[in-house]
């Protein structure tokens, strides 16, 4: 065999290996949800996924809306997983089932929340964004139903308030001008098929690594 022919062979071999090491290495946390990283989430039920933008609802609290859209490219998709207020979430740890967290709207720094308003289409409770900067209240935060230790990826989940106990849900209503066909996103009592939401594309950010990214972004 030619000299060339057989540093190409070689070549071949070692890069193999190293791929094989590192797919190998692959540090078992990154099949988790982690603290800092930028997700969206997709109601199961209805296929949209959890939006805002910077229109205020029409009757209730007035404040930002927050809604299901069809698209999955739209960069108004994207939250931030973070600790509670006054507690740390170290970025990278993986988020435990159970944990309080809140999600912060990537574009307008504004944290998602409910209260006791009634939502403008399905008179459920009304969830809006909340607070400058990704700073609001204690009604911003959120717990993550799930049934293992820790939030896995591929896991559909629910998202319950802590303070006054409902669930993150889609029924299917949708507005009109001018916000023509985006889903009424509103908090429902109790546990049920329309409570269901999984991660999709996003950001996850690893511990003492570089962000692992998953399908855009």
């Amino acid at each position: 065999m030619e000299p060339l022919k057989i540093l190409r062979v070689y070549l071949d071999i070692v890069v193999l290996s190293v791929v094989f090491v590192l797919c190998q290495g692959r540090d078992p946390d990154s099949s988790f949800v982690t603290c800092g990283s930028l997700v969206k989430l997709l109601n199961t039920r209805h296929n949209v996924r959890l939006h805002s933008h910077d229109v205020k609802y029409g009757s209730g609290s007035g404040q930002q809306s927050v809604t299901g859209v069809d698209s999955a490219d739209d960069a108004n998709s994207y939250w931030r997983i973070r600790g509670k207020p006054n507690e740390t979430c170290q970025r990278g740890v993986p988020i435990k089932c159970g944990q309080a967290i809140r999600f912060t709207h990537m574009k307008t720094g504004r944290n998602l929340h409910t209260h006791h308003f009634s939502s403008p289409l399905s008179n459920n409770q009304e969830v809006s964004a909340f607070g400058e900067n990704g700073e609001g209240d204690d009604l911003d935060v959120w717990t993550v139903q799930c049934s293992g230790t820790y939030w896995e990826r591929d896991d559909a989940i629910r998202i319950k308030h802590l303070g006054t106990g409902v669930f993150l849900s889609v029924t299917g209503e949708q507005y009109g001008h001018p916000i023509r066909g985006q889903r009424e996103v509103h908090g429902m009592p109790s546990p049920n098929p329309h409570n269901y939401w999984k991660v999709m594309e996003g950001v996850f950010i690893q511990p003492s690594n570089e962000p692992l990214h998953h399908d855009e972004l």
